[in-house]
């Protein structure tokens, strides 16, 4: 097995051993970067001397016997974390030279545990988007090909579709990514690898460009879900900077991904089987659950009957944040400045220039909602159902221990296939805004193949911090799916 298909956990293994020093590893993977990056565009910004120079200093630690649990192991920092020193653009023209002096939390821990960052990969604009396609730095290209057709081009998903692609092409091991309505399971899917996003509160949101502030949550991708497990417990951890984020022990979720589901009730939301839900994602549901029933677990229809209205509610909360969040970009305090007659015109020059259309969309859609005539019919209405959409898990979790459903209502779509229409692009989170807008932990798997050859993902819902469960169930699904095809790329 080349290095370039191990995960982390066999790379820690190897460097413990011996058999790799960190500098050999990280110089395989810039390698790698240097030589797909230009095709796919996962990375806005590479850091092969400062990641040289972290992995030389990991040796140096090693041979001290100073070894943090991720040292060595060569990692992507999706572009909206900001690392100090180093530009963080948010996939933004209007944030194209900002240098930030300070490190998000995430970002820090990981670098206390020895974590080398290889660069920033790319994502939507401000994280706003389905298919990566909206960043300012051009579309990311997933890795995997329709079968017979090499040369139509597939999206990663989005938002964080670089750190996806980045991840499945090998260019890393292992990255950061947000979910703030599916953008860590929806490209996890995607691009056939593993993609977890905590309960809202685990990871600290210090550092992390805002889209929507209640929703946004830190998580992780790697090629196995031990590997999400190592790195998330070096990602989580209570943040008295952030007022969102929750003083809870951080548990071994390595080891918790190993207890089996023997005696766990797994439930299975009818309201998720749609109307024109395709026939392969369907069986591959099925075949999931036949999985975790033969390894122990109890399958349990429940019910989550506000469901049909988490897609409206959550494209009413997430633009009104964003609208808030995204004011502060103007011209005058930092970021990119455009001429202007007087301050007004500063204003609206600098922000028409700035921004793209998806996020001058959905500041739009932000604006109106909270406009003085319509906040109680809509923004006020939205968050009265978000409470319901909560209390329907709620009173799902106390029959069952997790939720298993698909991930996606479709394999990769090719560039140009569904971007032309908004309405579309947002069904891409069908299945994914429910745990953003109740806060719950949730974990995409991949699990089979569909007809042309492109990866199909199982998702994982868990209880409130119960992550532990969430990986235990994505480990048993991760068991009998034996998933080992690659993309095109690497093939």
């Amino acid at each position: 097995m080349s290095v370039m298909d191990w995960g982390i956990a066999q790379a820690r293994a190897a460097l413990a051993k011996g058999k790799v020093s960190a500098e050999e590893l990280t110089r395989a993977h810039l390698t790698a970067i240097e030589t797909l990056n230009p095709r796919l565009n996962a990375f806005i910004t590479v850091t092969g001397e400062q990641a040289i120079a972290a992995a030389r200093a990991s040796d140096t630690r090693r041979g001290r016997g100073e070894v943090g649990a991720l040292e060595g192991i060569p990692l992507a920092v999706k572009d909206l974390f900001c690392t100090a020193g180093v530009r963080t653009t948010a996939g933004s023209r209007i944030l194209a030279d900002f240098i930030p002096p300070y490190e998000s939390t995430v970002t820090a821990q990981l670098l206390r545990d020895g974590a080398v960052f290889l660069g920033k990969v790319n994502l939507d604009e401000f994280a706003m988007g389905s298919s990566n396609l909206t960043s300012a730095y051009g579309g990311v290209e997933n890795p995997w090909k329709r079968a017979g057709s090499p040369d139509v081009k597939l999206v990663p998903g989005g938002s964080s579709g670089g750190s996806a692609a980045a991840v499945a092409a090998r260019l890393v091991m292992g990255a950061t990514g947000t979910d703030t309505g599916g953008s860590i399971r929806q490209p996890a899917a995607f691009c056939g690898i593993t993609g977890i996003k905590p309960s809202y509160g685990r990871c600290s949101r210090f550092g992390v460009v805002a889209f929507a502030s209640s929703l946004d949550q830190a998580g992780a991708f790697a090629r196995s879900v031990e590997d999400c497990a190592i790195l998330l417990g070096s990602m989580s951890g209570f943040d008295p900077r952030d007022s969102t984020s929750a003083d809870v022990a951080v548990p071994d979720f390595a080891a918790a991904a190993e207890r089996g589901v023997k005696g766990l009730r797994i439930g299975v939301p009818r309201e998720y089987r749609l109307g024109g839900l395709s026939a392969e994602i369907a069986a591959l549901w099925e075949q999931g659950l036949a999985w975790l029933r033969d390894a122990g677990a109890e399958i349990v229809e429940i019910s989550l009957p506000h469901t049909k209205y988490a897609l409206p509610t959550y494209y009413i909360v997430a633009p009104a944040e964003a609208s808030s969040n995204l004011a502060r970009y103007d011209g005058v305090r930092f970021g990119s400045r455009e001429k202007g007659d007087d301050l007004r015109d500063l204003y609206e020059r600098t922000r028409a220039a700035g921004f793209g259309d998806e996020v001058k969309r959905r500041i739009m859609i932000g604006t109106y909602v909270l406009s003085a005539g319509y906040y109680d019919a809509y923004y006020l209405r939205a968050q009265k159902i978000r409470a319901l959409i909560t209390r329907d898990f709620t009173d799902a979790f106390g029959r069952v221990d997790a939720i298993v459903t698909p991930t996606t209502p479709s394999a990769a779509f090719a560039e140009g296939e569904n971007t032309d229409d908004p309405v579309t692009m947002y069904l891409n989170d069908v299945f994914t805004v429910t745990a953003n807008l109740a806060g719950l932990p949730g974990m995409s798997v991949p699990a089979g193949l569909d007809k042309q050859g492109l990866p199909l993902g199982l998702q994982v819902i868990g209880r409130n911090f119960d992550e532990e469960t969430v990986f235990a169930v994505g480990r048993a699904i991760e068991r009998a799916a034996a998933f080992s095809a690659k993309p095109a790329v690497m093939a």
